[in-house]
């Protein structure tokens, strides 16, 4: 009896010392997180600057950095509480006149997938009351240089683009105003005129199409379109500009798919890539352009037996005003604003344009775009996978 107390006793004792060991640990626990608590306003200004998306950086007159976050160390603004060199003269104006300034720097080059490759911001007096420190604020201002320098790039091309035109109607109207007796010479440089008339009009109705595509206007009012009445609508316009080629445009079985976006364009993005397929094959071959429904996504694919393009250059074919022949693109009026359109069509409607091609064989341009079915309108993430569906059949028939 006296064993099976002693037993209960020693339990008992062993369940009320953890217990209490428990207690002090959850009071221990408590106090910590209590002296962690923002509670006073300078706290509250510390994390607050410590968290902020922006560099900060407070530097008195001897170029002693008492205060910096994180981010001005990322940003380049410090380094090993030193005030970046540029910030630094911009600063000592700031001591001499008491003047607010602005302030933009290279920071130091950094390994990431994209640099900060500039840096603006704004250097100020801590306080009117009290001229001893500075705050410099400052932001990665990249994204606004890589958009300036792509608007110049922009402008430069439409400006050099606008200029063969321009010219060769000049050209043009100067010697229909010296042979205007000579009805035959009349007649011939009229119709070059208009030619050039009409590219250039081509061009100029393409970078406004572009322009729109690239900037901030959202598409209007999507409607429930058929892919079947896209494609055909797209063949249409391209029938003449086959028929002077002879050159066949073939085309598969209807599939019923719907697709939600804006009809324009999408034929616009059709007959983009089937006027390429034709300018760009040989006379008497066929351009074929078919459709397909896998899950929930629509594929329109438009393939030619024509030059093929480089490796190299399948790089490139997506860009603004590049040619892969510009002496072929000048014979046919193309503008090379086309592929840059079915580009940014495709993005606006959640899908995507990719391209196989092999010099020699041919090329094969395909359109990926969600699939519209009623009571299921999903969002499908775009990107660029390339899809080979004809290689082998290309190959086979150019043994």
């Amino acid at each position: 009896m006296g064993l099976i107390v002693g037993i209960a006793l020693g339990a008992f004792g062993m369940w009320a010392y953890r217990k209490r060991v428990k207690a002090q640990r959850n009071t221990r626990t408590q106090k910590e997180l209590e002296g962690n608590r923002v509670s006073t306003v300078a706290q509250v200004l510390h994390f607050t600057i410590q968290s902020a998306p922006d560099a900060v950086a407070v530097v008195d007159r001897k170029r002693n950095v008492v205060l910096s976050n994180p981010r001005a160390h990322e940003l380049g603004l410090v380094h090993e509480r030193n005030l970046n060199s540029e910030a630094w003269k911009m600063v000592e104006r700031v001591f001499a006149d008491q003047e607010p300034r602005q302030l933009n720097f290279l920071p130091p080059p950094r390994r990431s997938n994209r640099p900060v490759i500039a840096v603006a911001g704004q250097v100020k007096p801590l306080s009117l009351a009290d001229d001893r420190f500075a705050v410099v604020d400052a932001a990665d201002d990249s994204e606004t240089v890589r958009m300036e320098s792509a608007r110049r790039d922009f402008v430069a091309n439409v400006s050099h683009e606008l200029k063969t035109p321009v010219g060769a109607i000049s050209l043009l109207v100067e010697t229909l105003m010296s042979v205007r007796d000579d009805e035959e010479a009349v007649e011939y440089f009229g119709s070059k005129l208009i030619v050039e008339v009409r590219r250039m009009n081509q061009m100029i109705t393409e970078l406004i199409s572009l322009s729109k595509l690239q900037g901030a206007e959202s598409l209007p009012d999507l409607e429930v379109l058929s892919v079947d009445k896209i494609i055909e609508d797209a063949i249409d316009r391209c029938r003449l500009a086959a028929e002077a080629r002879n050159i066949e445009l073939v085309k598969d079985s209807k599939s019923s798919a719907m697709v939600k976006g804006d009809k324009g364009l999408l034929v616009t993005s059709v007959s983009n890539l089937l006027t390429n397929a034709i300018n760009y094959s040989p006379e008497g071959s066929p351009v074929s352009i078919s459709r397909e429904v896998q899950n929930d996504t629509v594929i329109i694919r438009v393939t030619d037996r024509g030059i093929g393009i480089s490796p190299d250059d399948q790089k490139r074919v997506f860009e603004r005003f590049f040619r892969v022949d510009k002496a072929r693109s000048r014979n046919t009026g193309g503008t090379g604003l086309g592929l840059a359109i079915v580009k940014h069509v495709m993005a606006n409607h959640g899908g995507s344009v990719s391209l196989w091609s092999r010099v020699g064989t041919g090329s094969t341009f395909t359109l990926e775009l969600p699939r519209y079915q009623e009571g299921k309108n999903k969002d499908l993430p775009s990107g660029e996978i390339p899809v080979i569906p004809d290689a082998r059949r290309l190959d086979e028939e150019s043994k």
